[in-house]
């Protein structure tokens, strides 16, 4: 698995590239898909999105289209996009900081407003989606491009007992600190959706497809993606 992780980072500084070539851009299509992958804390999320990443690519017929992972790489083309520093990258974290510590943090020049970043943040994703052939993990990425078109919103949900001996074995903690991780995790997710977006990122309704990694095997989980990407929104029936 670390081998897939390299692999679909490289593909990141790829896909910028092709971008600066505006003959690739004009062979791709005009409303070219994407994915946005939601994912409880523990729920596989970011080994489904590499794994969706080497699928689509193997899948996808045109050979210009490289479908990449967006992640913690997208943190990065913020603040290239936006001009920021690169020390804020420690400030853009997927959760909600108490308003007192966003209004003093401004005041003192520390960085600007969380509300701010997530506004440059949503941009970024805005342009990404558009641009196509991107997974983008997480950030209330399918909130933002809900109105696109040909994009296939995910959300991935687990267990709490096999999401907390995942995190123990990924993080190498023992079982109190790892379950008390996912416990924070989670909160901050949540209230990071609800403060910048006012909705719940536990309703269904905001993605096309919900899948339970307890139960369905992972390579199944691509599969289906895979086949919900590949057929395009107008022929998915699911």
């Amino acid at each position: 698995m670390i081998k897939l992780r390299e692999k679909v980072e490289a593909n990141v500084s790829s896909w910028l590239r092709h971008w600066e070539e505006p003959k690739v851009a004009h062979r791709l299509r005009k409303n070219p898909p994407f994915v946005t992958i939601s994912r409880e804390v523990g729920a596989y999320g970011m080994t489904i999105a590499d794994m969706l990443a080497e699928s689509l690519c193997k899948w996808e017929r045109r050979r210009e289209a490289l479908w990449t992972v967006f992640d913690k790489e997208l943190i990065t083309k913020v603040i290239e996009e936006h001009g920021f520093p690169e020390k804020f990258e420690m400030y853009f974290s997927e959760s909600s900081s108490p308003l007192i510590e966003d209004i003093l943090s401004e005041i003192l020049g520390l960085h600007p407003p969380q509300e701010t970043l997530v506004h440059k943040t949503s941009e970024t994703i805005l342009h990404l989606a558009r641009a196509g052939y991107v997974i983008l993990v997480g950030r209330g990425a399918n909130i933002i491009t809900r109105k696109l078109p040909n994009g296939v919103h995910v959300r991935l949900v687990d267990s709490p007992e096999k999401r907390v001996a995942h995190m123990q074995e990924y993080l190498n903690l023992n079982k109190k600190h790892a379950s008390d991780y996912v416990t924070k995790e989670e909160r901050e997710r949540r209230d990071y959706i609800k403060r910048y977006f006012q909705k719940d990122p536990g309703d269904a309704s905001l993605y096309d497809i919900v899948v339970n990694t307890d139960t369905v095997p992972l390579d199944d989980v691509v599969l289906i993606i895979s086949n919900m990407v590949l057929k395009g929104k107008r022929n998915r029936s699911v």
